[in-house]
């Protein structure tokens, strides 16, 4: 969504500016035009050169430049930039633009913008939570600043706090999410991700190879275009970040049967899109099974259908996407499971597929609908995915 956005980035004087430069990086990698302003005592903790070279453009000090008196216009950068992101932000600077104080062109840009403007703080602990600085921080959020939260850690005093300005993947995302169509807005979607684990004995399980991968870049770009998200997740080794996630983790197929009935009636839909195993050990050993024993025989049991027992749940405004990952007549079998199960629409895609599938970062895909009509795609990362399945939801909502 940063595609074409024209950002000012502010850098004040903190030793958080080295992150300045990988922040540059990334908004131009995501399509952004970056003008950088920096404060005087920035230049002291990362060189304009540095940042120049990253932005591709002249790095702005001050009012004018002293070599041929060319004029840097605060009010023409505030009418250019479609974002202002001061990062970081000192409890000097915060202090200043808090007064309405103009006493370098970072700040009077400020003054000038007529843009959202983001403020990443970066400071000590105690600098951080002292009142002056919290009552400073409420007035710019008072006034429609959006503030990026700074995190706890290690500080350059050597203390541990809050304090650190957020990292510079976490500040693009911030923006991108931001800028990101709220075309879902007011939606709550539950999502199954994940494989889940079917205990035969304290260490051992029946389970599949699902990462959690796509359900989880499902429910970011639903968080993204404003929906309130329940993920219930199997055990994996995911984060989430929006904060309109709501994290359920679960182990067992029981378990994420329960969570996702006891849930889905307040639902406006559904993305069913984890790998739930369709049998579970019959009975669980209390201890580990030894070796030794000749022939052991591991009796299954079938585990409750989560998409029947949904579909058979679900009124009329609700709609339920589901997924299909085949071997073998792919589209006939993902019909047939969409039409079993009331599903709005499946997602089908084939191990036959290379790069598609359990652990890949990327997915290759097409979408049913129960009309007959389908929708192929090429080969994409899996956040792109869910960008287009996401999209065909919101034609049926």
């Amino acid at each position: 969504m940063l595609q074409g956005k024209k950002i000012i980035l502010g850098i004040t004087g903190s030793i958080a500016a080295y992150k300045a430069a990988q922040l540059v990086r990334l908004l131009v990698k995501e399509g952004a035009e970056v003008k950088v302003i920096m404060t005087e005592l920035a230049k002291e903790f990362i060189t304009p050169l540095t940042l120049a070279t990253l932005s591709r453009n002249p790095i702005l000090v001050d009012f004018f430049d002293p070599t041929n008196g060319n004029w840097n216009s605060h009010v023409d950068l505030g009418l250019w930039a479609d974002a202002y992101l001061i990062a970081p932000a000192t409890a000097n600077t915060i202090g200043k633009m808090a007064g309405g104080i103009a006493d370098n062109l970072l700040l009077t840009t400020y003054l000038s913008a007529k843009c959202p403007v983001f403020i990443a703080p970066a400071m000590d602990l105690d600098m951080f939570a002292h009142p002056a600085t919290q009552r400073n921080i409420k007035t710019l959020q008072s006034i429609g600043n959006l503030i990026i939260e700074p995190t706890s850690g290690e500080l350059a005093s050597g203390l541990d706090g809050k304090g650190r300005m957020e990292e510079p993947e976490n500040i693009v995302r911030f923006l991108d999410n931001f800028f990101t169509p709220k075309s879902l807005s007011g939606k709550k979607i539950l999502i199954s991700a994940g494989p889940t684990y079917e205990k035969i004995d304290p260490v051992r399980f029946v389970g599949n190879y699902s990462s959690g991968k796509m359900g989880f870049a499902l429910a970011e770009v639903c968080a993204k275009q404003g929906a309130d998200v329940c993920l219930i997740s199997g055990p994996v080794h995911l984060k989430t970040f929006h904060s309109n996630i709501e994290r359920v983790d679960v182990e067992s197929a029981e378990e994420m049967y329960n969570e996702v009935m006891n849930r889905f009636y307040g639902m406006d839909g559904a993305i069913l899109c984890a790998a739930v195993a369709d049998f579970s050990p019959k009975g669980t050993s209390d201890n580990k099974l030894k070796r030794g024993i000749e022939d052991l025989v591991l009796e299954l049991t079938p585990t409750q259908d989560i998409a029947a027992a949904i579909g058979q749940m679900k009124m009329e405004q609700q709609f339920i996407v589901g997924f299909a990952l085949e071997t073998n007549d792919e589209e006939a079998n993902a019909q047939q499971k969409m039409e079993r199960k009331n599903f709005d629409f499946i997602v089908l895609n084939s191990l036959q597929d290379e790069g598609a599938g359990f652990g890949y970062d990327t997915n290759k895909i097409s979408i049913i609908h129960r009309s007959g009509t389908k929708k192929t795609f090429e080969l994409k990362n899996k956040n792109e995915v869910a960008e287009d399945i996401v999209n065909e939801i919101t034609q049926i909502i």
